[in-house]
């Protein structure tokens, strides 16, 4: 029997050192996973953290009807988190044929893909999940493009993956990679991306839009479908194909949605700018700061975050009334522009003398003149290339609010401090509940807001229901009582009041004729009535209807010689409908969690400031104006049984208001220029004439929407107490006095009544 070779020591040597590498190398990558899992190449998420994921979520506006308005966000936090039942399956569907076709199969690491990406070298796809591109995505962030440290960042999303799996179903695990993900545009969550391609809700995506949208995913800038549509359209056809080859979709209709164009048209990318109510959206903007400022997020133990946190703002908007308040703006306010610019002084640019300060200040404010200063231009160079003519778009009123033209940059600051600006609120006067809020004509161009209350301008004749108020509720008015309609002087002020003596003005007028016409000289003999301490005590009886800014106690007050803001006038004017109740207007019903947790509520703020009987009293008074008055006719022409309602006019036209109500709804409107020396010259420019009909298109939109529940025959609760009331409409003069509000407008200021003491008193001086 022949001898048994022993095998060669060299083969032997071989074998065993194959067999030491393996299980070092393997020994290694499983040190390197203990190592990984301990946080020594940076930390893990940790159980609570996997349970608890942190979305970097937008926080969202809705409206009362429960639509989105708009969402607040940092540029990675544009997304809106959706829950899974909320997605459409053909997402669904689209996503797990082309990203994951074992998804359902494995632990959050899928080895055949793995094996594959390793032997084909990547050429037929990567080996990663969708549990490990949710791992990347919500823990890891950016790909490595270092291979040592890409490897290890693999095997930490491998660990997390897995983690994933063991703390999710996989429908929570497809939620939160739809709500992370990254679509074209700079849009995040899927939420996101069917609202700004498609204007539709997830759970109402199409086949071929849901193949449309997942394409992305794979290559976001290359697959978008507004920029470069071939690509989209192939990209999509083979997520469709791919649906087909799982089951997902049978051939049939595959080949029906290949064929149909990608329908991008209603395409809207939300942003400050658009949505409804931005001028509102940015005023919350700030109120919410400070709130989350205020306020502890139990989860991050920190202050919320309104930009992060997927906080839902309940808002009091209606979305009808919104839209009817920006078409009256949009229907009045050209008009009176129109009467604007064709004025000589402004056609000849006179309106600019005496304030050239206000370019200079522009010029220099300007983005340009910073721009160019950082190019190290000097001054005298910067300025000469304001005066070049140049192409540009500006603000115009037509429907997509700008034109192309040919101006200077000086010639087109001009122009845009030339724009007459609104103020516009609408509201619930008994709940407080803001309906509609426009701040200004183009928030694009124009993002001053004219509503807020921090926004103050002279109110003119606006006040005097305020002063009518006071006569009636502490010194024993009637709507009958005789006024004598003179020039009043003060002496404990030394000052007259009008400042301007009108001769044409003489004689008695009840007040009912007093407020119906806006006499000057009839609201000064009522302030004059309540004694040296008058001034002093309507300053006081402003101040005890809510109203928050402090006014001088200056005998021009009855004249509204004092700047309030539209938001406060809305407020005090409360107490007329709802009956002598002062309520403050809101606009924020309740804010929740990302959880639908309510964080908090807002009720109604309340306050009697009024009897019931002055207040019924002034309701009957205020419709003089809107049927005989300044306002005249507006009452008939909008069909409403009762109403009232009051205008007011600055010196030289520099503000025009209208204020006005029914039972169930109130709104205030004011009109003018920034810059105050810009105004209207035409007599008629008077708040009756430029302000009144922003208030009757939306009232006349607002009563014809039977959705809104508005009864034009809605009637003011008259209280049991209240005798005999008298025929206000036979107290009023129909023909308009002379010296009436929009004959001569001169309200003035504070400092324009006093006169000196060392002149001589002489009403013809004023």
């Amino acid at each position: 029997m022949a001898p048994v070779k022993n095998p060669p020591k060299k083969k032997f040597r071989l074998v065993r050192i194959f067999w030491i590498s393996f299980f070092s190398g393997l020994l290694a990558f499983i040190l390197l996973l203990v190592l990984i899992g301990m946080g020594t190449f940076g930390k893990l998420p940790s159980l609570h953290e996997l349970e608890n994921p942190t979305l970097v979520l937008a926080s969202e506006v809705l409206a009362d009807d429960g639509t989105s308005m708009g969402k607040f966000y940092t540029e990675k936090g544009n997304r809106t988190h959706v829950d899974y039942k909320d997605i459409s399956p053909n997402i669904i569907h689209a996503l797990v044929a082309t990203e994951d076709v074992r998804f359902y199969e494995h632990s959050g690491i899928d080895y055949i893909a793995v094996m594959r990406a390793v032997l084909r070298f990547g050429r037929d796809g990567g080996g990663s999940t969708i549990t490990q591109q949710l791992a990347l995505n919500m823990f890891n962030g950016e790909r490595s493009h270092n291979r040592v440290l890409r490897v290890i960042q693999k095997l930490k999303e491998w660990i997390i993956a897995i983690r994933l799996e063991r703390n999710f179903t996989k429908e929570e695990i497809l939620s939160l990679y739809l709500n992370d993900v990254s679509f074209s545009d700079n849009v995040y969550g899927i939420r996101g991306a069917a609202r700004t391609f498609f204007q539709k809700e997830p759970a109402e995506l199409s086949v071929d839009e849901s193949a449309v949208l997942v394409g992305m995913v794979n290559n976001p800038r290359f697959f978008n479908p507004r920029t470069n549509p071939k690509a989209a359209m192939e990209r999509r056809n083979i997520v469709i194909n791919r649906m087909v080859t799982n089951h997902y979709l049978a051939e049939g209709d595959a080949l029906v949605f290949k064929v149909k164009p990608i329908d991008i048209g209603h395409y809207r990318k939300a942003d400050e700018n658009n949505g409804l109510a931005p001028y509102f959206r940015d005023v919350l903007r700030g109120d919410l700061k400070k709130w989350c400022k205020e306020h502890m997020n139990p989860e991050s133990g920190e202050p919320y975050n309104l930009y992060q946190d997927g906080l839902k703002i309940y808002t009091t908007i209606n979305p009808r009334m919104q839209l009817y308040a920006d078409e009256a703006v949009m229907q009045a306010m050209p008009q009176w522009q129109k009467v604007l610019n064709a004025q000589p002084n402004i056609v000849n640019g006179d309106i600019w003398k005496g304030h050239l300060n206000v370019l200079e200040a522009a010029m220099r404010n300007s983005e340009r003149w910073k721009l160019e200063e950082e190019d190290s231009m000097s001054v005298p160079a910067i300025r000469n290339s304001f005066h070049q003519p140049m192409r540009m778009k500006v603000f115009a009123w037509n429907a997509a609010h700008e034109k192309d033209t040919v101006m200077t940059p000086l010639d087109s600051i001009k122009y845009y401090r030339q724009m007459l600006q609104t103020g516009f609120m609408v509201m619930d006067p008994v709940t407080g509940a803001v309906k509609a809020w426009v701040g200004g004509i183009d928030f694009k161009n124009y993002k001053f807001d004219h509503v807020n209350i921090n926004t103050k301008r002279q109110v003119g004749s606006s006040i005097k229901p305020f002063l009518y108020s006071l006569a009636i509720e502490d010194f024993n008015f009637t709507p009958q009582t005789q006024c004598d309609a003179v020039q009043q002087y003060f002496p404990e002020y030394k000052a007259y009041v009008p400042a301007r003596a009108n001769p044409k003005v003489s004689g008695t007028r009840t007040m009912a004729n007093g407020l119906a016409w806006s006499i000057n000289e009839v609201a000064a003999y009522i302030m004059k009535q309540f004694g040296p301490e008058g001034p002093k005590r309507f300053a006081e009886f402003i101040r005890q209807m809510n109203i928050p800014t402090a006014v001088q106690p200056y005998p021009s007050l009855a004249l509204g010689a004092c700047e309030l803001s539209l938001y406060e006038m809305m407020w005090g004017y409360t107490v007329f409908p709802s009956g002598g109740i002062s309520t403050q207007p809101y606009y924020i019903s309740r804010i929740e969690d990302k959880h639908g947790n309510v964080l908090v509520r807002f009720p109604p703020d309340h306050k009697e400031v009024l009897s019931h009987a002055t207040a019924f009293t002034m309701t009957r008074m205020m419709q003089g104006p809107v049927d005989f008055g300044t306002a005249a006719g507006l009452r008939q022409r909008l069909g409403i049984t009762e109403m009232g309602g009051k205008t007011g006019t600055t010196n030289d036209n520099s503000d025009a208001w209208f204020m006005g109500y029914t039972p169930q709804l109130q709104a205030g409107v004011w009109v003018g220029c920034d810059d105050r020396f810009i105004r209207l010259d035409s007599r008629r420019a008077d708040g009756g004439h430029v302000a009144r009909p922003v208030w009757e298109y939306f009232f006349a939109k607002a009563l014809a929407d039977g959705t809104l529940g508005l009864d034009k025959k809605a009637l003011f609760a008259r209280p049991d107490s209240l005798g005999p009331q008298y025929d206000y409409q036979n107290l009023i003069d129909k023909v308009p006095p002379p010296g009436a509000e929009g004959v001569d407008q001169g309200n003035g200021n504070a400092s324009q009544y006093i006169v000196d003491s060392a002149a001589r008193v002489n009403p013809s001086q004023y």
